[in-house]
């Protein structure tokens, strides 16, 4: 069963937040305590990090579903989706699987899926344990490196209002965001002056960016 920390309302509109590779549910600690002054926020676990299953498989179509029967689980309803990198990835496939549970897509610094658009190498285990299973790196790294192209084709039909939040010095190169968000037809693509943990190193501004996208909901 997927791990997760919940803050807010349980009446209030519910938003999901999906962390990055070797993250886990905390790493949202700031956003979550304040998104949750307006909503019912959900942080999640992905699978084989934090207080989630650590079963030695790993894919980005594997933590898709497991976020789809978490929904299920939790009899949630449609949802606010905001997803960093590997998150965001998986976040991407949600929408694309099930467009009836996400009312908005939040994407932070995605590892875009465009074929061809990355390069991965696999890394050495460490020596040292991790605080999550090493082995969901390089499975996430071979499928960033090698992506189903049906992936990068169905975005294509995702319409669900979109916000690309980018940070300019990142690893992840900005023209591959400007893509993603040029590939579906409601997105549009914000980038804020940090790195590639945009929520972490300006937070406020990565918030009020969320403000302003999501105060339509709420009006």
């Amino acid at each position: 069963m997927t791990s997760h920390l919940v803050a807010g309302d349980p009446a209030a509109p519910p938003v999901i937040l999906l962390h990055g590779l070797g993250d886990a549910a905390s790493d949202w600690a700031e956003v979550q305590a304040a998104l949750a002054k307006t909503f019912r926020v959900y942080a999640l676990d992905l699978r084989g990090h934090g207080d989630g299953p650590h079963p030695g498989e790993y894919s980005f179509e594997l933590m898709r579903d497991d976020v789809i029967a978490f929904l299920g689980r939790e009899r949630l309803g449609p949802c606010v989706l905001v997803g960093h990198s590997m998150g965001g990835t998986v976040a991407i496939l949600v929408a694309e699987a099930a467009p009836h549970l996400v009312t908005r897509l939040v994407l932070e610094d995605v590892t875009a899926p465009r074929p061809g658009a990355l390069s991965r190498p696999p890394l050495p285990t460490p020596a040292e344990p991790t605080p999550f299973d090493f082995a969901a790196v390089n499975a996430i790294r071979a499928q960033i490196n090698d992506p189903d192209p049906a992936w990068w084709d169905d975005m294509a039909s995702i319409t669900i209002p979109t916000l690309i939040i980018g940070g300019a010095s990142s690893n992840i190169p900005q023209h591959l965001l400007a893509e993603t968000a040029a590939r579906m037809p409601d997105a549009r693509l914000v980038t804020l002056n940090a790195g590639h943990y945009v929520h972490r190193d300006r937070p406020a501004e990565f918030l009020t960016a969320l403000d302003d996208f999501l105060a339509p909901m709420l009006a």
